[in-house]
């Protein structure tokens, strides 16, 4: 039976033309690798080499076992790797992007998916803004992230709907909720905007000034802050109003804005939230594990896309 052993002796010996510098090559003596070379050629029935000088030259059957040989140890190896992949999932750290409102109602809940199926590994949740994880993602620091369209730059990505969080015009005046939110109205609003940093790429405002590009006018903001939870709060205080993810609005309302309710925007706006990595990219069993995990919890709270 043909033994790994007896391949990596044979390919040196087949590159290096000798069997003293095969031995070198591999860290072994010159009889260890003979020896192997012979129990290889009388499993096979036939030379592989023939001596000439100093040197070997291989056979018409040494040429047709090269290819093989050469396929049957990277088919090793890559078995190899894909082991240690999985054991490394087992104590490793697991990386993977999502920005924050996506992360606000369904990041606790990810992480402890994970650590009930693998109770040994660390895990780093990361991002703010689907701008900034999609540079990580660009600079090779995460392999895989969930992020918002429709401003991801999909030259060089993979991109994969999975959801659809409809955005929902929030306040705490139940006259402003009696029917869905026009244009019109949205454009004469007084509004609390989350998201400050990235005003100019954040999805939802992306979503809004599309939606108003008929009026001529974009949404008009009378208090910029960072996060959605802040938004809410002076939503729920009767300050502003806001439009949020539909998931953010159910996941907070009730406990920091309890008088606050929501309505839709007519025509009724989205989010698109994907699942990216960089095209080119064979995903770690942790990649794999976190996508497959954030597209059922996402899908568990948002409609699928």
């Amino acid at each position: 039976m043909l033994s790994l052993h007896q391949l990596r002796c044979f390919l040196s010996t087949y590159e290096h033309g000798s069997l003293t510098a095969a031995a070198e090559d591999l860290g072994y003596a010159q009889p260890s690798v003979s020896e192997q070379i012979r129990t290889l050629e009388r499993s096979l029935g036939t030379a592989l080499f023939t001596r000439v000088g100093r040197g070997v030259v291989p056979t018409p059957a040494g040429e047709s076992l090269r290819e093989h040989a050469e396929r049957t140890l990277a088919a090793a190896e890559e078995a190899e790797r894909a082991v240690l992949s999985v054991s490394a999932l087992e104590t490793g750290t697991i990386r993977f992007g999502m920005f924050g409102t996506a992360r606000l109602y369904a990041g606790a809940a990810l992480i402890a998916d994970v650590l009930a199926r693998h109770p040994g590994v660390r895990v780093e949740l990361v991002g703010q803004n689907s701008t900034d994880v999609q540079e990580d993602l660009r600079r090779g620091r995460l392999e895989a992230a969930m992020i918002a369209m429709p401003q991801v730059a999909s030259e060089g990505m993979s991109v994969t709907p999975v959801a659809q969080d409809e955005l929902v015009y929030i306040s705490a005046d139940p006259e402003k909720l009696r029917t869905p939110v026009t244009a019109h109205r949205l454009s004469r609003a007084s509004l609390v905007m989350p998201e400050t940093t990235w005003r100019a790429t954040d999805s939802t405002r992306i979503v809004l000034r599309r939606m108003l590009h008929e009026t001529g006018r974009n949404p008009q903001t009378r208090i910029e802050v960072e996060d959605v939870e802040t938004a809410v709060e002076l939503v729920g205080m009767g300050l502003a109003d806001s439009v949020i993810p539909r998931g953010a609005a159910t996941q907070l309302l009730p406990r920091l804005a309890p008088k606050a309710g929501f309505v839709s925007l007519r025509p009724r706006q989205v989010d698109t939230l994907a699942i990216v990595h960089r095209a080119s990219a064979t995903l770690s069993p942790a990649a794999r594990l976190m996508i497959e995990l954030a597209t059922r919890r996402i899908r568990a709270i948002v409609e699928p896309a």
